[in-house]
């Protein structure tokens, strides 16, 4: 093999590992897509698995309903069946009064070797001891249980898809605001470190600031984690690709003073009116209710309407055609007198057993719609408490700062107050976005967030 070759191969190789490594890069480079919290919630109601399991659970439940409603309907069957005879021995005792028959003797039957029939039975129901209404009533009231379940299931994905944008939105905020203190630390150590060269500064300072410096990189590497962390759960919830990286919009984190004027009195009765799980338990005691009603109905008779069509066929015997057949039915099993009593008792123990946890959601409501209030008022105080501390953090930043480069302060003070203000930043972006939690939160507790998001 001449050289020539030898170098068209390993160019030829060379170029495939290079557009290799080319094609893995732009695998590898992440899309960037711009989220609003509307596009958002959209998305995770379209991708949750949990509103696929509930949906299941309504279909089952209005299949149910229309087996109920079946059981209203005529039964009918049909059978029929030819059989094959043998020749039987018979002795007929009886005197059949022919004139040749002497006691005792054999009488003359036909030859019988084959036999067919069919039949055709018609039953409608009149009176079944009200099971039948009850039934009905029972799955209407649970199909429209599991409706409600899956209204309640959309609010707390709604809850959540905001909760996940919000810590988002604080893991963007911390990575951006430890960014720019690294910037101005790496500034803050440039400067010291040409003092200190010159002998206007102590080590020990230099060293101190190169500290912090390293602080500050180590907490960048938290906040980089957790923004990846939050940019993957978001990615999951929305059903997208997990290298997307998302960016969120940062307007609906603006500062609103107007707090809801409503009390939370107010938003407890909204919450009895509105709440889904609340009018879900509510269905299921009439349904708990109807269930009472449809045991009790075993103690009494059914009444049916019956009809039927008897043909029959056996050779040289009997030949039947229409022989049609109508009535009234009726029926009553004498062992639901002494069966019956478990049956109610069990139905009437799930009907207290409902009426039990609607009494514990009672509660629960009124300390879910309170403790949301207060929650939501204390994150508005938050803020207001934030904002003045950014100023005071600000302006105790630039006077310790001043004092410093005039040697009325150590350089320890320079930094703690450069700390601080990072803080008071970081402590401002965290409660713009958890007042929004806690605004919306209010609203879950009082029924109202799927209207209000849609």
């Amino acid at each position: 093999m001449n050289s020539k070759s030898i170098y068209a191969r390993l160019y030829a190789l060379a170029s495939g590992i290079l557009l290799t490594l080319i094609l893995q890069t732009a695998s590898a480079q992440q899309s960037v897509k711009p989220l609003s919290l509307n596009e958002a919630i959209s998305l995770s109601i379209q991708n949750s698995k949990q509103l696929r399991v509930s949906h299941a659970r309504v279909d089952e439940a209005n299949a149910s309903v229309k087996t109920a409603y079946e059981r209203q309907l005529p039964d009918v069957s049909i059978s029929g069946s030819y059989l094959r005879l043998t020749q039987p021995n018979i002795d007929l005792k009886l005197n059949t009064g022919g004139s040749n028959s002497n006691p005792g003797s054999k009488s003359a039957f036909p030859t019988v070797n084959s036999a067919a029939y069919g039949s055709a039975n018609l039953s409608v129901p009149i009176f079944a001891g009200m099971m039948i209404q009850s039934g009905k009533e029972s799955a209407r009231y649970l199909a429209q249980a599991a409706k409600l379940d899956v209204d309640k299931d959309r609010e707390d994905i709604i809850q959540n898809t905001i909760a996940a944008y919000s810590n988002l939105y604080k893991s963007k905020a911390a990575v951006s605001l430890v960014e720019e203190n690294i910037k101005q630390s790496t500034q803050r150590v440039n400067e010291f470190s040409n003092k200190e060269k010159n002998g206007l500064l102590p080590r020990n300072d230099l060293l101190k600031a190169e500290l912090q410096l390293s602080n500050y990189q180590l907490a960048l590497m938290d906040a980089e984690n957790n923004q990846k962390i939050a940019n993957l759960n978001m990615d999951i919830m929305l059903g997208l690709p997990d290298n997307t990286l998302l960016q969120v919009d940062t307007t609906i984190f603006k500062v609103d003073n107007n707090i809801d004027a409503r009390n939370a009195s107010e938003f407890e009765q909204l919450a009895y009116q509105n709440r889904k799980d609340a009018a879900a338990l509510n269905a299921r005691e009439r349904a708990a209710y109807a269930g009472v009603k449809g045991a009790k109905g075993e103690y009494y008779p059914s009444v049916a309407l019956t009809g039927g069509y008897i043909a029959a066929y056996i050779p040289n015997v009997i030949t039947i055609t229409n022989a049609v057949m109508g009535g009234v039915g009726l029926k009553y099993n004498l062992s639901s007198l002494w069966k019956t009593g478990s049956k109610v008792a069990g139905a009437k123990a799930q009907l207290a057993e409902v009426q039990a946890n609607e009494a514990k959601l009672v509660d629960g409501i009124h300390l879910d719609v309170y403790q949301s209030y207060e929650n939501y008022l204390l994150s508005h105080k938050k803020m207001d408490t934030y904002i003045k501390a950014i100023e005071q953090s600000e302006e105790n930043y630039r006077i310790t700062k001043n004092k410093h480069d005039n040697n009325l302060a150590t350089t320890t003070d320079l930094l703690d107050a450069d700390v601080a203000n990072l803080q008071s930043h970081l402590n401002y972006a965290y409660a713009k976005a958890d007042a929004l939690v806690a605004y919306n939160k209010l609203l879950q507790a009082a029924g109202l967030l799927d209207n209000n998001n849609k």
